[in-house]
């Protein structure tokens, strides 16, 4: 039996190199492929889409979907009523998702339309969204409304938020999202590192897409969107509706912009035990949106909008012998934007961190691991120059491991190559801080007053959340993930982020 082992153990180690060669090719694609995301990090510094008031006011219902918000829900619409638009043009809906408490009640009082659903086999927020929208249906006419905004409980909206996105509607733009702001940001660690997320997302990928007129992704709350989407209902159910309905969107030819001038504020968990649930959901509903729609995001970047009924195909009725000069060029930049934004948000979807840790764990630990029991450990140095943290620790002491082959050599392969891995992530552990600075720099007028002690703990364990993100979507591949619900307690206010802005300038 230890001899058929030590045979295959033999026999794999020595295709090592070849395997080694795969492995070196398959991360060079990857770079190449995801390369173009240093250039939007660099544009999110500097510019980002900005929008010509609007020539009139359009005509908008919100949506809310609410289980047990008795909380915070009254503080939401006290915020929406505060807004500077012709509120006589927006509508206020929510659903009150299989709620236990007065919810629906505080609904009804502060001025919302309320509908009560209990449904306790589907319960996630795409499916209260479904029954929203179905009764939006039966009682006005879902296209009785040009448009439809989408908030959780926990939301505030500053008080322009929704002239600001109604510049964008107005010019055209069929789903905007918005500033995410954070109004528990100093709460702890936990929360700081949800609020630098959002705000990273805002520099890394909807400022940069924007401008150059791709699809940013919809991000749970705070976004607006044409009423033709939900023509015909809302399909979206999955445990990530929002990314589900990126997807789709971006493969039907819609553009997704960004407004960086609507801002609203979002409550973000405070323990530790919900977040790590949130994040499990989150992993989960990312694989299946990649499933969902990834091969339609991946024929796009091909076939363009040959592929399926588009928008653009919608709305460009004559037939191409008729067209002007001006217009064919203009549907040849239409394609290659509309194949470019599927690229992306096919590279958006696409779980590297997956890919990634199964060729790393065959290849480089396990397929390494039985080339030195053949080969033993030759006079090789413990630390690499992979990392600027590797070059820094080889100036001051690099042990030299030397290990005769045999079973020896298979442990310290194993070994050394774990060492090698949690070294690796130290330095971009360390690196990533940077990201944190970086953002208290750009975005501090925007920031409620955080305390400098605060500000630096929240540095230091900002890289968490990359961390806690990587590992859940490992978990999330085996483990069925079920949707429960976020408990929201904060009792700020707008009227306090405003009284806290004044205070700040």
């Amino acid at each position: 039996m230890i001899s058929m082992f030590e045979q295959f153990i033999t026999f794999v180690g020595n295709s090592y190199p070849t395997y080694k060669s795969i492995y070196a090719m398959i991360g060079t694609v990857f770079t190449i492929m995801l390369f173009y995301k240093k250039f939007y990090k660099y544009m999110g510094i500097f510019v980002t889409r900005k929008f010509k008031p609007a020539k009139r006011n359009h005509k908008y219902a919100i949506l809310i979907p609410a289980r047990n918000e008795e909380s915070v829900i009254a503080n939401l619409l006290d915020s929406i009523h505060k807004q500077d638009y012709d509120m006589s043009l927006v509508t206020i809906f929510v659903v009150a998702d299989n709620c236990t408490d007065k919810t629906a009640e505080i609904a009804r009082k502060c001025g919302a339309v309320c509908y009560e659903r209990f449904d306790e086999e589907h319960k996630t927020k795409g499916y209260a969204l479904q029954f929203l929208l179905d009764r939006i249906e039966e009682d006005y006419g879902r296209m009785s409304f040009e448009g439809y905004f989408i908030f959780d409980s926990d939301n505030l909206l500053k008080e322009d938020y929704i002239s600001r996105m109604n510049d964008s509607f107005d010019a055209g733009c069929d789903l905007i999202t918005s500033y995410r702001n954070t109004k528990n940001f100093s709460e702890n660690w936990i929360a700081s590192t949800y609020a630098l997320h959002w705000l990273r997302s805002i520099r890394n990928n909807h400022r940069p897409r924007s401008v150059l007129r791709l699809a940013t992704n919809i991000q749970g709350t705070g976004f607006l969107f044409t009423s033709e989407i939900v023509r015909d209902g809302w399909k979206y159910t999955s445990l990530t509706e929002d990314r589900a309905l990126t997807a789709d969107a971006v493969a039907q030819g819609y553009q997704i912009t960004y407004n960086d001038a609507a801002v609203f504020y979002d409550e973000q968990p405070v323990s530790l035990k919900i977040a790590l649930r949130q994040r499990l959901r989150w992993s989960r509903g990312h694989l299946e949106a990649f499933v969902e729609t990834g091969p339609y995001l991946f024929l796009n970047i091909f076939f363009g909008k040959l592929l399926v009924k588009t928008k653009w195909k919608r709305e460009t009725k004559r037939k191409p012998e008729k067209w002007t000069v001006k217009e064919v060029l203009l549907a040849i930049l239409e394609s290659i934007r509309h194949r470019f934004a599927s690229f992306d948000t096919l590279m958006q979807l696409t779980p590297f961190e997956i890919i990634n840790i199964v060729r790393w764990l065959l290849i480089s630990f396990f397929i390494y691991g039985c080339a030195c029991y053949i080969q033993g450990i030759d006079s090789l140095p413990l630390v690499t120059t992979g990392t600027w943290l590797g070059k820094i620790v080889r100036t001051f002491v690099n042990p030299i491991l030397q290990v005769d082959s045999g079973w020896s050599a298979l442990w310290a392969g194993f070994l050394l190559t774990l060492f090698r891995r949690l070294f690796f992530r130290i330095a971009d552990y360390l690196e990533n801080i940077l990201t944190a600075v970086y953002l208290f720099i750009i975005e501090h007028k925007r920031m409620i007053r955080i305390p400098l002690r605060k500000k630096i703990l929240f540095c230091l364990t900002w890289p968490t959340f990359d961390i806690i993100g990587r590992y859940t979507k490992y978990i999330a591949v085996f483990k069925k993930v079920s949707w429960k619900t976020i408990p929201h307690q904060s009792k700020v206010t707008i009227e306090d982020l405003r009284q806290d802005a004044v205070k700040q300038n």
